[in-house]
């Protein structure tokens, strides 16, 4: 399978990637890097925004706008300027904010990390946001939450937790309700760690393999399908776009790498590009209202 690159973006730690209908295009983050990106795959060109404050995930809303998840809460940007208008666990000084997904009813589902210097702890929890209340945390007890992402039908929710190499799935309602949680699929000790994840149109779920080189696909009962091997070691995130949505694009990161390491790995830090022959789902908009 061909591997493109979409974006010589050399991220620090690019994630959050997702296609934007209202634009045409596919935006990113690169979280330390403070950038917010942008890809037209019609021109093939891309462009950034220098950002004031660490954002980690977002999501198109209605008005072509975008929810900001910062690393220290939910809000805008204007400009370049980070407004926060959700402050999240200011109780937990050493969490932030990480992966984020709409679910198929328009709410914005989020998690945070535990970056302490002695390492993650099992503070993280999950979080719900629709627009016309407080957020609300579904779950709690991770120490970084990533792969949000949701059956076809929006009644599963998956989930992982990046430190114990596992993904879980819960039973979703229709009022945005996790419950019933199960272990999913767990990666062994000769993959990577379960980075960001995206379901496509048949209910599969792609996920992304911090320092594994590589992107799994999984059957909706947690079997792998397909492994692509990857010239980065640490995919981050994907997404599905283009108008038909049978690209997936997918971040990668040069964090923590010597420059040895980066000379050896150009392609570290790239938007990649590859067409693996399924589509993805359409992102239902953001149900809230960001004036």
């Amino acid at each position: 399978m061909e591997i493109a690159i979409a974006a010589s973006s050399s991220d620090i730690l690019g994630e959050g990637v997702v296609w934007s209908a209202h634009a045409g295009r596919v935006l990113w983050t690169d979280i330390i890097g403070r950038k917010l990106w942008s890809f037209d795959p019609s021109s093939r060109t891309a462009s950034s925004v220098d950002l004031s404050e660490r954002l980690t995930c977002f999501a198109p809303t209605w008005d072509g706008s975008l929810l900001a998840g910062f690393a220290g809460g939910l809000g805008v940007q204007v400009d370049g300027q980070a407004e926060i208008r959700w402050p999240i666990e200011q109780d937990q000084p050493t969490t932030r904010l990480n992966d984020g997904r709409l679910d198929r009813e328009g709410r914005f589902v989020f998690g945070t990390m535990d970056e302490g210097d002695t390492g993650p702890k099992p503070i993280a929890s999950v979080w719900s946001f629709d627009g016309s209340s407080s957020p609300m945390k579904l779950l709690s007890g991770m120490k970084i939450t990533n792969s949000l992402a949701f059956s076809p039908d929006g009644r599963t929710m998956y989930v992982a937790d990046t430190p114990t190499r596992t993904i879980w799935a819960y039973d979703y309602s229709t009022d945005g309700i996790a419950i019933n949680g199960r272990l999913f699929a767990e990666v062994d000790s000769n993959g990577g760690y379960p980075d960001g994840s995206t379901v496509d149109s048949d209910g599969y779920l792609w996920n992304c393999e911090w320092e594994g080189h590589r992107i799994v696909r999984y059957d909706p009962r947690g079997r792998v399908d397909r492994v692509i091997r990857l010239p980065v070691s640490k995919p981050t995130c994907c997404a599905f776009g283009g108008d038909d949505l049978s690209t997936l694009y997918i971040t990668s990161a040069r964090y923590g790498m010597t420059e040895d390491q980066i000379r050896a790995e150009p392609e570290a830090g790239t938007l990649l590009a590859i067409v693996p022959g399924v589509t993805g789902l359409a992102d239902t908009l953001f149900k809230g209202t960001m004036a």
